[in-house]
C-alpha cells in the first residue's frame, strides 16, 4: 500500500504546474485577474527544523526563517496585512480600482511554538493574526491523532495490526519503510470512520508505548497560556472545535455540539468574544453546505476551510465557507509563494470557479 494513485498525481501536476508558472512568469500576468481580492493564509507549526528522516507531517511545519519571508513577500507583492475581521468585512462591499489585496493570517490547533518562534516576528511586522482554538487541546482530552501515528510508527520496527478483518504487517525499520508504512496506515484509516480511524491509532501506540495524553501538553498551549498570548492586541482568537473530528462524517448534534460548546469553553476561560470558526481538516469531505448552514445557524461571522483558493468579492455569500491558501512545509521557497500568491494555481485548480462551497 502506498499513497493513491489519484493524489500522487496530484503531486506531481503541483510540482510542474509550479514550475511552468515560476519559469514562464506567466502567474505574473494573470495576477490581476486571478487574485481576488486577497488570500487567508493557513499555518500549523512554526519552528526551527529538527531534520529527522521520517517526518510524514512536514507538510504542517515552517521555518521561522521561511515564516518572515511569507510576511516579507507578501508586503513585497503588495498584500496589505489584515485581522480576520478587516478582511470579511472588506467582503461587504465590491472594493475600489486603488484597494490593496489583503492577506489574513491564521493558525490551527493552538501550537506553543506560534508563541515561541511566529508572534516575535509579527510582532516586528505589526501584523495581526487569528489563532483558532482546539479547546479539547488547550485542556488535555482531545487527540492529535496523526502525531500519535507518527510517533508509533517512529518507535516501532514493524507495524503489525488487525484492520477489518485483515492482518497488515508492514516493515518498519528504516525511514523510508517507516515513510510508507505511515502513508499506507494513514490512507487506509482517514477515509473511513473516525472511530475505527482512533481505536486502531490507540492500539499502535500501545504497542509502542507512546503516552497519547503528554503529546497535547508537549506541543499546545494551556488556558493560562492561551490567555496571556491571546491578550497581544494583534491577535483574534476563533473556534477549532471540541475534538478536532472530521465533521462531516458525525450527525447534526454532534456537529452542534463541537462548534457551540469549544465557543462557549473558549469565551469563559478567555472572557472574550468568538466570532469566526475553522473547520478541522476543512477538505470537502470534512466540512461541507450542511457544515456550512450549521455554523451560520450558530452565528458565526466567518468559517475558514482548507479548500484551496483566493478570496472574491462574491465570497460575501459563502462567508462560512471560505477558502484558504496553505503554506506548505514542503514548499518553503520564496519563488512558489509568489506563485501561490498570484491565484494563478487556484484558477486552474478550481476551473476558473472563484467559489468553491459544494
Amino acid at each position: 500500500m502506498s499513497i493513491p494513485l489519484g493524489r500522487r498525481i496530484r503531486e506531481q501536476l503541483i510540482s510542474s504546474g509550479f514550475n511552468v508558472l515560476n519559469v514562464t512568469g506567466l502567474h505574473r500576468a494573470a495576477s490581476v485577474f486571478t487574485r481576488g481580492r486577497g488570500a487567508i493564509l493557513m499555518f500549523h507549526h512554526v519552528r526551527p527544523w529538527g531534520g529527522e528522516e521520517f517526518s510524514p507531517n512536514r507538510l504542517l511545519e515552517i521555518t521561522p526563517q521561511f515564516f518572515e519571508t511569507v510576511l516579507e513577500t507578501v508586503q513585497s507583492c503588495g498584500f496589505e496585512i489584515v485581522s480576520l475581521d478587516d478582511a470579511v468585512a472588506r467582503l461587504g462591499h465590491s472594493g475600489r480600482g486603488g484597494d490593496k489585496p489583503f492577506v489574513a493570517l491564521t493558525f490551527d490547533d493552538g501550537y506553543r511554538d506560534n508563541r515561541d518562534y511566529a508572534l516575535p516576528i509579527m510582532q516586528s511586522h505589526k501584523a495581526p493574526f487569528t489563532l483558532f482554538v482546539t479547546s479539547g487541546f488547550a485542556d488535555r482530552t482531545a487527540r492529535l491523532w496523526w502525531l500519535e501515528l507518527e510517533e508509533a510508527i517512529r518507535a516501532l520496527p514493524r507495524i503489525r495490526i488487525e484492520l477489518e478483518g485483515q492482518t497488515l504487517d508492514l516493515p518498519a525499520v528504516t525511514s523510508e519503510e517507516k515513510q510508507a508504512a505511515f502513508q499506507a496506515l494513514y490512507w487506509r484509516l482517514r477515509p473511513g470512520p473516525e472511530d475505527r480511524m482512533l481505536d486502531v491509532i490507540g492500539q499502535l501506540c500501545e504497542q509502542a508505548g507512546v503516552d497519547v495524553a503528554s503529546l497535547a501538553d508537549r506541543y499546545c498551549m494551556d488556558w493560562d497560556e492561551l490567555r496571556a498570548y491571546a491578550a497581544d492586541p494583534l491577535c483574534t482568537i476563533g473556534v477549532h472545535t471540541l475534538t478536532h473530528p472530521m465533521l462531516a462524517k458525525h450527525d447534526d448534534a454532534f456537529v452542534r455540539r463541537e462548534l457551540a460548546e469549544s465557543r462557549d469553553i473558549i469565551e469563559q476561560k478567555l472572557g472574550l468574544k468568538t466570532r469566526h470558526l475553522a473547520y478541522p481538516v476543512g477538505d470537502p469531505v470534512s466540512a461541507g453546505p450542511r457544515e456550512f448552514a450549521i455554523a451560520e445557524e450558530l452565528g458565526f461571522a466567518s468559517a475558514v476551510t482548507t479548500r484551496p483558493g483566493m478570496v472574491f468579492s462574491e465570497h460575501a455569500a459563502h462567508r462560512l465557507a471560505l477558502p484558504r491558501l496553505s503554506i506548505n512545509g514542503n514548499w518553503q521557497d520564496r519563488r512558489y509563494l509568489e506563485v501561490l500568491l498570484s491565484g494563478a494555481p487556484f484558477a486552474l485548480w478550481n476551473r476558473g470557479r472563484k467559489v468553491n462551497a459544494a
